[in-house]
């Protein structure tokens, strides 16, 4: 058991801190905000992250999680300090590190021994000789402090799974104690570790998620040229996702990618080449296209409406992704802006983000309690976000509640012959086109019985 202090009760801060007391250490989760510690303290969670609640409330009764304000005393009693706090996108596209430093200094303050102290949130290559830099300038004394490079590979809405299940571990670090200390943290985990020194450490998480939107970004592009071409993407995700060089996942056409690590770190990624001099014009492309997924959403509308000016668009899922409540860069709300600004009603509805959304949106639109209530009276249908719930939708009830007849699948998620069966149009993302009657419909002429996750 080891002495831990979580610095930052953000997404990543609560789950790491949750996820090693569960592990039998002893964590003190530190924030600066007075009422979310208190909001922890009486069990309230300030997101929505499948099965942490019950798990906050078990290792808080057991006396292995707490939660402070106190900085100082949190890093005096700690073997451990984690560094979780945010790193968002500046105007420039660079990282924001203005909360990095501003922790590295108060530990460097409140130092009266040797201690160990981890890098968890996102950061640009080199943040590790700045933290280090900062708090030697602000130590009371000449303590020995290592500074390790351990980034988080948390998917939302699968974070608690992922922590303790992970596919490795990645550790940068430059001597024997930090790495055996890191060593024997996450032993109980029994995953692979992967040792390196700290810019690698930190490069790798930069990697990993410019891959995954180049991934994304790439399915798009092609399931745009499907669409011309007449081609049904889902054939083709099948076609090459057995390929175990490409693989299944991340072979989700739709309306883009979003939410709180993607957009910014491909950014990041991209401004730390271009500031070297190399200009990066795949990282450069994989934005583009993630961006031109909005817009050209926005136009299937205003060309299958016949304009947008006055029509009412009904939206189901406003979040990034299922099961979490995260609207930060959520397509979703990228499209009903557009949506609003020419000149659209939208309502909506989210089966957890409601709230969230409507912090972003105002009260130019309408947030309905059930899926049905949203789609009353639209003249057309997107799915943005592939919640289960939808899933299940019921076409001939929309059929009757809506004043138009359109399914924009924004997910690929729903059966055309089901839509069509209800006497609907659906538009898909990169599905084939059969054309009849002044109308387009999307069908799938094989079977794709690829598993994706």
């Amino acid at each position: 058991m080891k002495s831990i202090a979580i610095i930052g009760a953000g997404y990543v801060g609560l789950v790491t801190a949750t996820c090693f007391a569960e592990l039998g250490n002893d964590v003190v989760c530190v924030d600066n905000n007075a009422a979310k510690v208190a909001g922890l303290e009486a069990g309230e969670i300030p997101f929505y992250e499948p099965s942490l609640a019950e798990m906050v409330t078990r290792n808080t009764q057991a006396k292995r999680l707490g939660f402070t304000t106190d900085i100082s005393a949190a890093v005096r009693r700690a073997e451990v300090i984690f560094i979780a706090v945010g790193t968002p996108m500046r105007s420039d596209g660079h990282a924001d590190l203005s909360a990095v430093r501003a922790v590295a200094r108060e530990i460097g303050l409140a130092l009266d021994g040797p201690k160990i102290v981890v890098s968890k949130s996102t950061v640009p290559v080199e943040t590790g000789e700045m933290i280090s830099s900062i708090i030697r300038e602000h130590a009371p004394g000449d303590y020995a402090v290592s500074v390790v490079s351990n980034p988080e590979f948390l998917r939302e809405g699968s974070a608690v799974s992922d922590f303790l299940k992970p596919d490795r571990v990645v550790v940068g670090c430059s001597d024997a104690t930090a790495e055996a200390a890191m060593r024997d943290l996450y032993a109980p985990l029994d995953a692979p570790l992967v040792v390196t020194d700290v810019r690698t450490s930190e490069m790798i998480k930069y990697a990993a998620n410019a891959f995954l939107a180049t991934k994304i970004s790439f399915i798009n592009e092609i399931a745009n040229i499907c669409e011309l071409l007449d081609v049904d993407v889902r054939a083709v995700c099948a076609g090459i996702g057995y390929d175990q060089r490409i693989g299944t996942k991340f072979l989700n056409p739709g309306i883009g990618y979003g939410g709180s690590c993607f957009p910014k770190d491909v950014r990041a990624l991209e401004q730390l080449a271009v500031e070297r001099d190399y200009p990066a014009p795949l990282l450069h492309s994989v934005e583009l296209v993630n961006r031109r997924q909005v817009e050209r959403t926005v136009m299937k509308f205003e060309r299958e409406l016949g304009g947008l000016n006055g029509k009412t668009i009904a939206v189901l899922g406003l979040a990034f992704k299922p099961n979490t409540d995260d609207v930060r860069d959520a397509p979703a709300i990228a499209i009903i802006q557009r949506l609003l600004d020419r000149g659209a009603k939208v309502r909506a509805h989210d089966p957890i983000a409601n709230a969230a959304a409507a912090q972003v949106l105002g009260p130019n639109v309408a947030l309905h309690d059930t899926m049905y209530d949203a789609v009353e009276g639209a003249d057309a249908l997107l799915l943005a976000t592939e919640w289960n719930e939808f899933r299940s939708l019921d076409f001939t009830r929309c059929a009757k509640a809506m004043r138009g007849d359109l399914i924009l699948d924004g997910r690929n998620i729903f059966e055309p012959e089901k839509v069509r069966a209800a006497g609907l149009r659906y538009l898909g993302v990169g599905r084939v086109k059969l054309r009849g009657k002044g109308s387009v419909v999307y069908e799938t002429p094989v079977s794709y019985s690829a598993t994706q996750s």
